[in-house]
Formats: structure tokens, C-alpha cells, sequence
């Protein structure tokens, strides 16, 4: 998972603010607040974790099934593109 090494740092803060967003919705429940602040709050992480797939996913795509050395007209990698593009559309 090289690519993952590259993109560490940037993998890892996103994950740190997610569980800050959990850790928020946790103590919304445990203080009682309402059901809408509550939902807000795990609407916002669900929609941060769903970035951070969509990112993984993307960084795969490109490291593995693109050939590096394929021409941007290659079908191959329009359609490798177009993936990242509807995976980016359905989670982001």
C-alpha cells in the first residue's frame, strides 16, 4: 500500500478530526442535548468519513489500475477517471 505512505499524514489528520466529530456526538448524547444537534453532529461525520473513503478510494484507482505510463487517451484511464469521478459524485 505505497500509495497509502504517501498520502499518510493528510490520511491521518482527516481520521483525527473524524474521531473528534464521534467524540463530539458522544458527548451530546452522554449531556443530553437534543436529537437535532445530535444528528447534525453525526451527519457531519458520516459525511467526513465518506470523504475519507472517497479519498482511499481514488488514491487506489490511480495507483492500481492506471497504468503510469498509458496516455491520458487511453480508454482505460477515461475510465478509470470516470470511476473516481462517480465515486467522488456518490460520497462527496
Amino acid at each position: 500500500m505505497s500509495h497509502i505512505e504517501k498520502e499518510k499524514a493528510k490520511l491521518l489528520n482527516r481520521l483525527k478530526r473524524i474521531r473528534g466529530q464521534v467524540e463530539g456526538i458522544e458527548r451530546a448524547v452522554a449531556e443530553g442535548k437534543d436529537c437535532v444537534r445530535i444528528l447534525q453532529q453525526a451527519t457531519s461525520c458520516r459525511g467526513a468519513l465518506d470523504g475519507f473513503i472517497a479519498e482511499v478510494i481514488e488514491d487506489h484507482i490511480r495507483e492500481h489500475l492506471i497504468d503510469p505510463d498509458a496516455s491520458l487517451d487511453d480508454p482505460r484511464v477515461q475510465a478509470a477517471e470516470e470511476l473516481v469521478e462517480i465515486v467522488h459524485a456518490y460520497l462527496t
